[in-house]
C-alpha cells in the first residue's frame, strides 16, 4: 500500500478540531487522501462512523488498493462498538463468504443487532435467511415478519417478495389483493420486476379486473427497467 505522508501543518490542524465532516467533505471532493487521513486519524480515536468509512474505502478501493481483510478489520471494530451500518457488513461478509469462511449463524447474529437499531436491510435479509432455512430452521411465519419489517421502511426488494409469497402461497394463504398491495408498492418507485408481476397480474385478472391496457404500461415500464420477459409480453399486446 502506498505510505501516506502527513505534514506537521495537517497534522496540528487533525490534533485540533477535525470532524468527521471534515472526511466527508473531502471524500465527496475526490481528495481520498485527506479522507483517509482524517478517518485514520479520527478512528485511532475509536470514532465508529470513521472506522466504517475507513471499511468502505478499502472494500472499494477509494484511492487506495483494494484490501477486503483491511475492510473487514474496519467494519468489525466499527460493529463492535454498535454502527449499524457496520454490523450489517459484518453480516453481508460471513454470509457470502468473502475472506472470512462463510458461517450463516454469525451472518444472523451480525444482522439481528443491525435490525435491532432499525437497519432495513438487515431485516429484509433475515426475512430471506428464515424464508430459505439459511442458518436457522425454515420458518416462513418469522421470515414475513421480517419482511413486513424491511417493507415498511420502504426495501422495495421487501415490498416484492412478500407480493412473490401472497400470489404464490409461500407460507401464507394465497391472497391476490395484498401481492397487488405490494407489488404495487414496489412498482410506484420503479422495480422493474414489481411492475412485470403485476403487469401479468393485470393481464390475467388476478385479484383486478383483467384490463390488458394497464398490463401492457407495466410491461413497458417492466422492459425499460431490463426485464426481458416483459419487452416480449410488452410486444404481444401491440
Amino acid at each position: 500500500m502506498k505510505k501516506i505522508t502527513v505534514s506537521l501543518g495537517l497534522i496540528l490542524t487533525l490534533s485540533f478540531g477535525t470532524t468527521f465532516n471534515d472526511g466527508y467533505e473531502a471524500f465527496e471532493k475526490g481528495d481520498y487522501q485527506s479522507a483517509l487521513s482524517i478517518y485514520e486519524y479520527l478512528a485511532a480515536k475509536n470514532d465508529s462512523k470513521a472506522l466504517y468509512n475507513l471499511g468502505d474505502i478499502y472494500s472499494h478501493g477509494y484511492g487506495v488498493k483494494q484490501d477486503y481483510k483491511k475492510a473487514l478489520k474496519y467494519f468489525e471494530k466499527s460493529a463492535e462498538q454498535g454502527l449499524a451500518e457496520a454490523q450489517y457488513n459484518m453480516g453481508f461478509f460471513n454470509y457470502e463468504g468473502k475472506i472470512v469462511q462463510q458461517d450463516y449463524k454469525k451472518a444472523i447474529e451480525w444482522y439481528k443487532k443491525s435490525a435491532s437499531q432499525g437497519f432495513g436491510l438487515a431485516k429484509y435479509n433475515l426475512g430471506n435467511m428464515y424464508a430459505n432455512g439459511y442458518g436457522v430452521k425454515q420458518d416462513y411465519k418469522i421470515a414475513i415478519e421480517w419482511l413486513e419489517k424491511a417493507a415498511n421502511q420502504n426495501i422495495l426488494e421487501a415490498q416484492h417478495n412478500l407480493g412473490v409469497m401472497y400470489r404464490d402461497e409461500i407460507g401464507v394463504k394465497q391472497d391476490y389483493k395484498k401481492a397487488i398491495e405490494y407489488f404495487q408498492k414496489a412498482a410506484n418507485q420503479d422495480f422493474a420486476e414489481s411492475q412485470y408481476n403485476l403487469g401479468v397480474m393485470y393481464a390475467n385478472g388476478y385479484g383486478v379486473k383483467q384490463d390488458y391496457k394497464i398490463a401492457k404500461e407495466l410491461y413497458k415500464k417492466a422492459c425499460d427497467g431490463g426485464i426481458q420477459i416483459a419487452c416480449y409480453h410488452y410486444r404481444l399486446l401491440n
